[in-house]
């Protein structure tokens, strides 16, 4: 398994984000094949130091609860008061990888430490 490390001191959450993203389908390897998941883990250190601007912090997320009525929104600032930025940083990286089945499966394989 290869690993690789991201530092994310001082860069901007979309950037970080885009590049992890990008390694764990396996854009970068000579091996990519679209349907298979590559054997990397991505870890991504100083996720605390992320850059992150005041007007991102008023980004809504939304999720629907399934009941009606259910449509629940938070914005950035309160996810990171609750969850910390372990969490933005998660949902910007499943994102950005593609909707299909091996969508967890990729996001199994990326670490994010402080």
């Amino acid at each position: 398994m290869k690993k690789y490390n991201i530092d994310a001191t001082g860069r901007t959450l979309g950037r970080v984000a885009s590049e992890a993203a990008s390694v764990l389908i396996g854009k970068n390897s000579t091996e990519f094949i679209k349907y298979r998941i590559l054997p990397v883990q991505v870890t991504v250190k100083n996720a605390k130091k992320l850059l992150i601007l005041e007007r991102r912090m008023k980004k809504i997320y939304t999720h629907y609860t399934g009941y009606p009525g259910g449509l629940r929104t938070t914005t950035m600032k309160s996810l990171i008061e609750k969850k910390g930025i372990d969490e933005v940083l998660r949902r910007a990286v499943y994102g950005m990888i593609p909707h299909n089945k091996l969508r967890k499966e990729r996001m199994k394989n990326l670490i994010i430490t402080d």
